[in-house]
């Protein structure tokens, strides 16, 4: 995979194809909207989804782990579908989160679906999360509270729709303006909200880019260019 480069406030971010986020000067790396256990929340209200949601969302984010070596983890908020969901991880999916909370210092930046902090597990709690001029939080705002500060967040979702000459293409993607960073979700199971849509557009008014996941590579392209 070859990440592309971003810079927010001056500083160098890199964009991961696999949809997580690098700041290599600090040695992090930021993953928003796991939703573990998204797929027992809803068995339990009688709709049955594949139960493996959690197994291939950390067996990757654990890979991404060996293979970046980062030294602080932000999960983005809603790392859990609803707060009880850490209850509900199987023993091998609880393993493969131990040694992801292991591998580095972790910052859990509190959601939606998981307003409180995860019982039991390892790592720093927090509404939202300054590093240098980068706020990191799970919903973004329309203001930002610094002046010449950068925001990285979660929650939308995003995805984007391409026309090309194989026909249309819609993936998951990076959302970005000049001050601002949305992420992909990163659960086997989030779904997506298009770039188009009123909430993100909101945060975009003078436009932005996206950047769309591919196997190897992104694909950028300006929000105006994506397909209604």
């Amino acid at each position: 995979m070859t990440p592309a480069p971003l810079h927010l406030a001056g500083e160098r971010l890199m964009l991961c194809p696999s949809g997580v986020m690098l700041w290599p000067a600090r040695r992090l790396m930021a993953v928003a909207d796991l939703h573990l256990e998204k797929a027992s929340h809803w068995a339990a209200r009688g709709r049955h989804l594949p139960p493996y949601d959690s197994r291939e969302t950390l067996l990757r984010l654990s890979a991404l782990m060996r293979r970046y070596a980062p030294r602080q983890v932000v999960l983005l908020g809603d790392s859990f579908h609803d707060p009880a969901a850490p209850t509900r991880l199987g023993e091998e999916e609880r393993a493969l989160l131990a040694r992801i909370l292991a591998a580095a210092e972790v910052t859990w930046v509190l959601g939606n679906h998981d307003p409180v902090p995860p019982e039991g597990l390892p790592g720093e709690a927090v509404a939202e999360l300054w590093l240098g001029p980068i706020l990191f939080r799970h919903v973004g705002g329309a203001v930002l509270p610094r002046s010449g500060a950068a925001e990285v967040s979660g929650h939308f979702h995003p995805k984007a729709s391409l026309e090309t000459r194989a026909g249309r293409i819609s993936r998951p993607c990076f959302l970005a303006d000049a001050q601002r960073l949305i992420l992909p979700a990163f659960g086997a199971l989030a779904g997506g909200l298009d770039v188009r849509a009123p909430p993100l557009a909101a945060l975009m008014p003078r436009g932005g880019r996206v950047f769309l996941l591919g196997r190897e590579r992104l694909f950028s392209a300006p929000l105006a260019a994506c397909a209604a």
